[in-house]
């Protein structure tokens, strides 16, 4: 199937080259394309009377404040792939962050969005990065092949973003490891790369005292009781010398990021050498902080001050050089708070998943009402999709699909719960992404080689961590608004600003910067659509 998607994927590119269109007049020279993960309209709606730095320069462009990962599959993998390919994850081919491949010859049958499988001793945790899932070319592929003089760059905190945005065809990619930024082995690092990777040890060597609390941020400034010996919301990211955990789930990983994308910038001359280029940013520590603290406490507060000045800088130093760049920014899902601060805060239905209904507590209860050996469904998490064992016999595996759907369905945390044979059969989805159905965004997740035998979604307000005690209290992946609203916005010297409320998707971002940059595009096998950046009569949009 590989080979079939790499031959697909080639035909595409020459169709982006045979077709390419006149230069456009006024074409930026550098495409900046930034994802802030987990950073959710709601997040972006609440603190935007704040922002004094980059977020509010951005804020006065063109506006799409209700954007949408579309998608009932809202994790970090799925929504990088939608950015720059134009292509909703049923159609990269990233379902979600891992899933389950019982064709790999390895017991851990678990595999992850951006690893190579087949290398002996892999595993989803112990992988070596590869681009080998993705499906589908992205805006930097399509750049590299009509004019291979373009540049194109791509780095993040995390590998799965910095490889989903940039494709195959990036000149460098880069991103977070354990304690420093890196590529593929076969790529050799740079004295950029190098410079950065130790100012990076000498800082996280030393303490980090706490950052400030801002005015605005003083009413959040209250412990949060999670379990009976662990609390959040008076956190200001104080560091140990030598905790790089530490350093990676705070503003100090967003700013480390930002340097060293301008200092890329600076290396490779992007922007200045007549040709358009194109980099691609992943923003990492909103995510983390999400994850560990909450999106409704003061360390979020901290966090969205830190991104606003960190992004304004960046801005900064591309203006001092001269560059004419386009900038859009968005998200790869949203999130919502832990339920416990949620209950405080006037949502009292807000909960914890029922711990029958974790994956191996729900393997337990399916083996004894079908007299079965557990485990008989394979996954990552009982929300999302679900696998039957495939050495279980067609009777079997019609007795567990009956026993699994009526337990799932009549459980009163469950919303809804998809059949493979349904979502296959599902027509693909069409209008405002706002109005979609449950089994809209299941089906523009839903990959027929890779998705589950089952698709699983919980109801609203319904957090899939039984157990915060390892230290991650709040999560997203729901097909629900909180996670699947995020900013689209978009920035460029002399671009008159509007805002327009109404829903467009993140996948219509990669059609409306090839239309910027005079890129041709084929017209099938793209699911997004161009945005006209134009305020009034006027269009950006070729054939509109």
């Amino acid at each position: 199937m590989l080979r079939k998607s790499v031959v697909a994927m080639a035909a595409i590119l020459s169709l982006s080259v045979s077709a390419r269109a006149e230069d456009h007049p006024s074409r930026p020279s550098l495409i900046v394309a930034i994802s802030v993960d987990q950073f959710s309209a709601d997040l972006f709606a609440q603190y935007r009377s704040t922002y004094g730095g980059g977020l509010k320069r951005l804020s006065q462009g063109v506006v799409f404040p209700k954007g949408y990962q579309s998608h009932a599959a809202t994790e970090t993998c799925p929504g990088h792939s939608t950015i720059l390919t134009g292509n909703r994850p049923g159609h990269t081919g990233i379902i979600a962050n891992n899933w389950i491949d019982q064709s790999v010859a390895r017991d851990d049958k678990l595999v992850y969005c951006a690893e190579d499988p087949t290398i002996a001793g892999s595993s989803s945790k112990n992988y070596t990065a590869s681009l080998q899932r993705l499906r589908v070319p992205t805006l930097g592929d399509r750049l590299k092949a009509a004019d291979p003089a373009s540049r194109v760059i791509a780095v993040a905190g995390k590998d799965r973003a910095a490889l989903m945005m940039g494709g195959r065809g990036a000149d460098q990619i880069w991103w977070w490891g354990s304690r420093e930024f890196t590529s593929f082995t076969a790529r050799p690092t740079t004295p950029v790369v190098e410079q950065i990777n130790s100012s990076i040890a000498a800082t996280v060597s030393a303490e980090h005292a706490p950052f400030p609390l801002p005015d605005n941020c003083a009413a959040l400034d209250h412990p949060v009781a999670v379990t009976p010996t662990t609390s959040v919301g008076t956190g200001q990211f104080t560091r140990k010398s030598g905790d790089y955990r530490g350093f990676r789930a705070s503003p100090e990983m967003d700013a480390t990021t930002l340097a060293l994308a301008g200092a890329l910038i600076d290396e490779a001359g992007l922007g200045r050498r007549g040709h358009t280029d194109l980099i691609a940013i992943g923003l990492s520590a909103t995510d983390y902080i999400g994850h560990i603290y909450g999106t409704a406490g003061a360390e979020m507060c901290i966090q969205m001050g830190q991104l606003d000045t960190g992004l304004g800088r960046f801005f900064d130093r591309l203006d001092k050089a001269g560059i004419d760049y386009l900038v859009v920014l968005t998200a790869d899902h949203g999130g919502h708070d832990l339920p416990e601060r949620n209950r405080e805060n006037a949502i009292a239905d807000a909960e914890r998943i029922d711990p029958a209904l974790t994956l191996p507590r729900f393997n337990e209860t399916l083996a004894a009402r079908t007299r079965l050996k557990a485990p008989l469904l394979l996954g990552d998490a009982t929300q999302g999709d679900l696998y039957l064992r495939r050495d279980l016999s067609s009777a079997a595996k019609a007795k567990v699909m009956k026993a699994a759907l009526a337990l799932l369905r009549g459980h009163r945390q469950v919303a809804a719960v998809f059949t493979h044979d349904q979502l296959r059969a599902a027509p693909e989805p069409a209008g405002p992404p706002e109005a979609w159905s449950l089994l809209d965004e299941a089906k523009a997740s839903f990959d027929p080689e890779r998705s589950g035998d089952l698709l699983v979604l919980l109801k609203p307000r319904i957090t899939p961590i039984a157990d915060p005690g390892a230290g991650t209290v709040a999560t997203h992946g729901s097909p629900w608004d909180y996670d699947r609203r995020v900013p689209i916005l978009f920035w460029r010297k002399g671009l008159a600003g509007f805002e327009q409320p109404l829903g467009v998707e993140t996948v219509d971002i990669m059609p409306t910067l090839a239309a910027e940059i005079g890129l041709a595009l084929p017209k099938t096998g793209i699911d997004g659509h161009c945005l006209d950046l134009i305020a009034g009569p006027a269009t950006s949009c070729p054939g509109k």
